[in-house]
């Protein structure tokens, strides 16, 4: 059985996020606290597997609440506030999810603890209806519908990013890091801290650079483990293969 903890000052927050985790079999939630020092305390004497934390809270933040514990149990953080995924993602949490918190994105959280405890996997929904499946981005003054299919890669440039798609370019007010939390980890990838790349628009790779079907990237040291861990476990669609070092 994974155990729960809830900690979030919104009381209407925490029952969310308990009818989300009560369609789970092998989930319980074992406390539902509303301030980050209740949750520190409660951390001391009650180990659990994965804590869902707000950020914004009265007199210690979620933030400060992950840099105050030795021992860390996974973290998934609930805010309201997108700014802060670059930082939390720096704190090695598990995922970042935007408020107001659907279904399928909750579960794509779940799947992504799951696999990190080398468990089987939930269904996704978002994969299983991906060929659908798009994001709407702030492009200028419009908000513009962008199919998840037809991404190629996304370029970060300080608070925006370029989103290189089989059909154009589009420049969108958005963070690379938030980029990151948001689509699905089946079918893209980060391998470089300016560019999230699709898996099916990759030909090739060598130890330094990956090759797309609009051309080559370059692959950053600090991404580059997890990119051939992910590809030696045949994630991403893509078959299990031998990694060679020449």
């Amino acid at each position: 059985m994974t155990s729960c903890l809830l900690v979030d000052d919104e009381a209407p927050a925490r029952t969310l996020l308990s009818q989300h985790l009560s369609t789970l079999n092998g989930f319980t939630v074992v406390a539902s606290l509303d301030n980050a020092i209740d949750a520190f305390t409660f951390l001391q004497t009650n180990p659990v597997d994965v804590v869902f934390l707000d950020i914004q809270m009265p007199k210690l933040s979620g933030l400060a609440l992950i840099r105050s514990l030795k021992t860390r149990p996974k973290f998934i953080l609930t805010t309201a506030y997108r700014e802060y995924a670059a930082t939390a993602f720096d704190l090695d949490v598990l995922d970042y999810l935007v408020k107001p918190i659907t279904q399928e994105r909750f579960m794509r959280a779940i799947s992504k603890y799951l696999q990190s405890q080398n468990r089987p996997e939930l269904p996704s929904p978002l994969a299983s209806r991906y060929e659908e499946s798009y994001m709407f981005f702030k492009v200028g003054r419009d908000q513009t519908k962008i199919f998840l299919k037809d991404i190629i890669f996304l370029e970060g440039l300080a608070d925006y990013i370029k989103i290189h798609t089989t059909e154009k370019t589009y420049v969108a007010s958005e963070k690379l890091g938030f980029m990151e939390a948001k689509l699905p980890d089946d079918k893209f990838i980060r391998v470089h801290k300016s560019f999230i790349i699709a898996w099916d628009k990759l030909i090739s790779y060598n130890a330094d650079q990956v090759t797309l079907v609009t051309g080559i990237l370059p692959l950053g040291r600090l991404y580059k483990g997890a990119f051939l861990r992910t590809i030696q476990t045949g994630h991403g669609g893509l078959p299990a293969v031998t990694i060679s070092s020449e």
